[in-house]
């Protein structure tokens, strides 16, 4: 019921606005505020000009009595408050001294100026003001009274200025009959058309933010695209770009607040001959270019065009998308590696049949040999089936989801000693000498990991850095150390270059890579063998001893307490066995240095 008797007296136009939503509300206040302001300089200025038209008639005598000159100076100086002292009555609000001070002072002191005046001069045609603000700003039934109590007042004027049943009185009844009922079809049809202005800019507002919400959301998606999208006018001007477009343009060195000309660089010119074509033929065309870029690698694009229109007709706009030729062919192999998937579990089959064949021959002939020559061989083909059997295992592991481990069910080993010991047998079997510094400060961290899978975590991520590291000493470093009470850190640093954004955002995927003649599986399968222990692996640019370089670093919870470390032997080259030991060489690699 509150409600109800609220809007009673609430301006029309906001009854209307009253099923809307409430985030137009604020601009539905300002629109109302705006309107309110006109009506009230329009009061001043109709003031102004009354004050000014008594004073001249009282200067020449041709005016009423005198006192209607200071009536006009409180007329004007009311509205003047209400104009710039008063704010407008709160939407929703019933009638309060403002309304009064408005409508009920122009109706009072246009009836006494038309009461009194002298002469021809006739103040009816100033009713309509009142008249309008109370249709326009307040409800119906405001309106209507208004123009009640000025028809009220007419016909009493009309009555009291002649003689009753005169044809005087006659034609002043008749004049305000004609003039009221003009007063009423104003306050009537004004209202409505306030009614359906208020519809009509509540659907337009709403049509408007659903068209910005819309437009918002178009940005961010487009934002968020792998693919360039460019937007360009028939002289090749670049109106707008996303972010994947100005990084395959310039990188990180696109203008932002200035217009490019595809025209402008000569590795742009298959781009600009594109667009061109595309508004000449007014057809959407596509072809794959290269853009040689001078401070990065080239980049294998594929562009296509599409011409913007309306109601059929070009607007003289053309999009054009440019997609990585590298991001392309790793959607290709992704799908190839859901085929191998299928395919790994019969090929694995076949390959475990030998194998087992091979493990039962040697182990029978490890039983017959008595040389010592004779049984390190035995032992040795014993070792490498356990370790193609476990490849086997992996590469099948790599096709379905692994459970998350770290539960205490695998035992603890003591990353240090792992670490050294899997240095030493890479550093055997790679030119690295020099190149390689191991810097060990976790003595004590114990970490949930197999071995064998620490092995090719760890070699995996030297054999990358060995790949862009430049060479000079100490341009890799592997360091270990405490992450928090609960975990442990590993991290492998190069000084390479930086990486490409488009190469960063395909890491960790399955066959990409920026080299051709890399599967692309090596850091795939690092997270992979992370993610089964609950460690994390990570890449970030870091600068060590003032040097910047590339980091992929590995966090891994340590062993649960009470856990028995795991004592097993790692294989080298050449077939000798090593037992892990805390012990470390101090001839490998530089004096300890942690990250800055």
């Amino acid at each position: 019921m509150a409600r109800e008797d609220s809007s009673q007296f609430a301006p029309s136009w906001f009854v209307a606005y009253e099923t809307g939503n409430n985030q137009g509300r604020e601009q539905r206040l300002r629109a109302f505020v705006r309107l309110w302001v006109a009506f009230m300089r329009a009061r001043v200025f109709i003031a102004m000009v009354l004050l000014s038209l008594q004073i001249f008639m009282v200067v020449t005598g041709t005016g009423g009595p005198d006192w209607l000159v200071l009536l006009a100076a409180i007329h004007l100086t009311a509205s003047l408050v209400v104009l710039y002292a008063w704010r407008p009555v709160e939407q929703g609000k019933p009638i309060q001294l403002q309304w009064v001070l408005t409508i009920g002072v122009d109706v009072v002191v246009f009836a006494l100026l038309q009461f009194f005046q002298v002469g021809s001069i006739n103040y009816t045609p100033l009713f309509a003001l009142p008249v309008l603000l109370a249709s326009i700003l307040g409800p119906l039934m405001l309106a209507l009274a208004t123009a009640a109590s000025v028809t009220l007042y007419l016909l009493c004027e009309a009555v009291l200025s002649a003689p009753l049943f005169s044809d005087a009185a006659t034609a002043k009844l008749l004049q305000a009959g004609l003039a009221s009922t003009g007063f009423f079809l104003v306050a009537v049809l004004a209202n409505q058309l306030a009614i359906r202005l208020a519809r009509e800019e509540a659907l337009a507002s709403s049509s408007q933010a659903a068209a910005r919400t819309q437009a918002q959301v178009n940005e961010l998606v487009i934002e968020s695209l792998s693919v360039g999208v460019l937007v360009v006018d028939p002289h090749g001007v670049v109106r707008n770009a996303n972010p994947a477009a100005q990084i395959m343009l310039m990188g990180e060195a696109y203008p932002q607040a200035a217009k490019l000309l595809l025209s402008a660089r000569p590795s742009w010119t298959h781009l600009s001959d594109l667009v061109s074509e595309t508004f000449v033929l007014g057809q959407a065309l596509e072809t794959e270019t290269t853009i040689d870029n001078e401070d990065r690698p080239s980049q294998r694009l594929h562009a296509r065009t599409r011409l913007t229109s309306r109601g059929g007709r070009s607007t003289g706009l053309c999009v054009l998308f440019l997609e990585d030729l590298r991001e392309v062919e790793a959607r290709v192999r992704t799908e190839k590696l859901a085929s191998m998937g299928r395919m790994s579990a019969a090929v694995a089959h076949e390959i475990r049949n030998p194998l087992s064949a091979i493990t039962q021959a040697n182990a029978l002939l490890d039983e017959e040999v008595k040389d010592p020559a004779q049984k390190r061989l035995t032992h040795m083909i014993e070792q490498n089936a356990q370790r193609l059997s476990r490849i086997v295992d992996d590469i099948l592991n790599v096709a379905r989801a692994q459970p998350v481990r770290g539960d205490g069910t695998t035992p603890s080993l003591p990353l240090d000693a792992m670490v050294r010991q899997i240095t030493l047998d890479w550093l055997r079997q790679n030119p690295a000498k020099g190149v390689l510094g191991v810097h060990l400060h976790a003595p004590a961290a114990m970490v949930e990991f197999d071995p064998e899978h620490m092995r090719r975590l760890l070699v995996n991520l030297l054999d990358n850095a060995l790949r862009h590291a430049s060479g000079k000493p100490s341009s890799i470093r592997v360091v270990t150390q405490p992450s928090g009470s609960d975990h442990s850190k590993l991290s492998v640093w190069s000084d390479g270059q930086p990486l490409e954004a488009s190469v960063m955002r395909h890491l960790f995927e399955p066959f990409f890579s920026s080299e051709s003649r890399s599967s692309g599986l090596g850091l795939y399968i690092c997270r992979e063998l992370c993610e089964r222990y609950g460690a994390q692996i990570a890449y970030q640019r870091v600068r060590l001893d003032q040097l910047e370089g590339n980091e992929f670093f590995v966090s891994m919870p340590n062993g649960h307490p009470g856990q028995q470390p795991m004592q097993q032997n790692l294989s080298y080259a050449g077939g000798e066995s090593r037992p892990f030991s805390t012990r470390f060489s101090p001839t490998l690699g530089d004096p300890p240095l942690a990250p800055n």
